[in-house]
């Protein structure tokens, strides 16, 4: 049998593209691992 191909439009691509974009750039701002909110909140 043959192979199912799936055409992207391009508008999507590019919007995937932004997304990612923007979620590295706001990890970089606030990183997941925040040291200062686990000073202001020690664990018991």
């Amino acid at each position: 049998m043959g192979e199912v191909v799936r055409f992207i439009p391009k508008s999507d691509l590019e919007r995937a593209r932004l997304i990612r974009e923007a979620r590295a750039i706001y990890e970089s701002i606030f990183p997941s691992a925040d040291p200062v909110s686990e000073q202001r909140n020690p664990k018991q």
